[in-house]
């Protein structure tokens, strides 16, 4: 191979005769703010100002969630760890004025995993607040260490100023976009956890005043028993941010997260998310491209111990396409290359890309079949000697 080619060489091209998308199935909302992705394929299947910065309301509390489930998951943080809820933290969130809450008492001892449950069932502002004193003394240093996180997982267009999400000012916002990242990495990263704590239709928690009886709470996630595969996540509700969701469900293999943010009424919030979380299911269909672990395509290697590396799918790729459409699809695989060494058997090094009429172009992941390590003096300089002569 000459100098020039190698130097012009980042991607090779390979043609497939399967279903492709044409255009878009049509849908509308009268949600200022809509996020649909398809977590099979990557594929963002709607998309109205996702990168607009919003208010959350109780969306934020599936940040909390998440930072206690990945202590949870390290052994940091114990599920049946009692917190004591402080009659401080009691007062500032107890009455009609303080929003939802879980009715905890002052003086309380709660399991960690009932604060949860507390949190995403009840949308609990007091749960949220206890959960955060519990893990790190203060809610204040709680949230320094959600923006940490966040700012760890990607989400580069959001900030927390609280643990639940209450009114401060401006200092939380978050957008669709990022609100769909954190539902996916909660769900891909702590699937035991998600199963467990999201998706309870009701939780019961605290006592009436006077007759003492027990208290019951139902979830108010607009999906559960109206979609098929319902399991998550959030509501949210201030009068500034005006009625929101982020919701999950899988049906048949395929996992769509969507975001409505904006919604003028309790009502509509039901009617919303039904009607985008059905379209996304009906409305659109995945079409396997490449089976897990098949080998679609080799990559040269720059001063490697291997001049050469396989490129497989880490997983079943699929591509998601309008239901009963379809034309030709052409894939093309996709490096910086040659890849330059060393790299581990696993390691993203390429993608595959996957485009048709009237599609935009979805993007999957390529992985390499085989550790590659640093070449020795005399691979790098008969290497050197090739490249010099155009041999390579």
């Amino acid at each position: 191979m000459t100098r020039s080619k190698i130097a012009l060489l980042s991607a090779v091209f390979l043609m497939a005769a399967i279903p492709a998308e044409a255009a878009a199935p049509p849908f509308d909302t009268p949600a200022p703010v809509a996020f649909l992705k398809d977590l099979s394929s990557g594929a963002i299947l709607y998309a109205k100002n996702p990168d607009l910065r919003m208010p959350p309301a109780s969306m934020a509390k599936m940040m909390t969630v998440y930072v206690a489930f990945d202590l949870i998951q390290k052994g940091e943080l114990k599920l049946d760890a009692m917190a004591t809820v402080r009659p401080e933290t009691w007062k500032q969130w107890h009455g009609p004025a303080a929003g939802s809450t879980m009715f905890l008492s002052p003086g309380e001892q709660v399991s960690v995993a009932n604060l949860l449950f507390g949190i995403v069932t009840l949308s609990g502002n007091d749960a949220c607040v206890v959960l955060a004193e519990h893990i790190s003394g203060t809610e204040q240093a709680f949230v320094a260490l959600m923006n940490r996180r966040a700012k760890e997982m990607g989400l580069t267009n959001s900030h927390f100023g609280t643990s639940n999400g209450w009114p401060d000012g401006g200092a939380t916002y978050v957008t669709a976009r990022d609100l769909a990242t954190l539902a996916e990495k909660t769900i891909e990263e702590h699937p035991k956890l998600y199963k467990t704590f999201y998706s309870r239709p009701s939780f019961t928690w605290g006592k009436t005043m006077g007759g003492g009886q027990d208290i019951t709470q139902a979830n108010r996630d607009p999906l559960l028993g109206r979609v098929a595969g319902a399991d998550g996540l959030k509501t949210g509700h201030t009068e500034e941010a005006g009625f929101g969701f982020t919701g999950s469900a899988e049906q048949n293999g395929r996992r769509l997260v969507m975001v409505l943010s904006g919604l003028t009424s309790f009502n509509q919030r039901i009617d919303q998310s039904v009607s985008f979380m059905n379209w996304g299911f009906r409305s659109w269909q995945s079409k396997p491209v490449v089976p897990k672990g098949r080998k679609v395509q080799t990559a040269e290697v720059q001063l490697g111990d291997e001049r050469e590396v396989g490129l497989v799918a880490p997983k079943d790729l699929v591509v998601t396409v309008p239901a009963g459409l379809g034309s030709d699809l052409k894939t093309k695989v996709v490096y910086q290359g040659p890849i330059k060494a060393p790299f581990k058997k696993g390691d993203h090094i390429a993608d595959l890309v996957v485009s048709g009429p009237d599609m935009v172009p979805q993007k999957l992941p390529l992985v390499a079949d085989q550790d590659v390590g640093t070449a020795g003096f005399f691979n790098r300089m008969m290497a050197g000697l090739r490249w010099l002569f155009g041999l390579a």
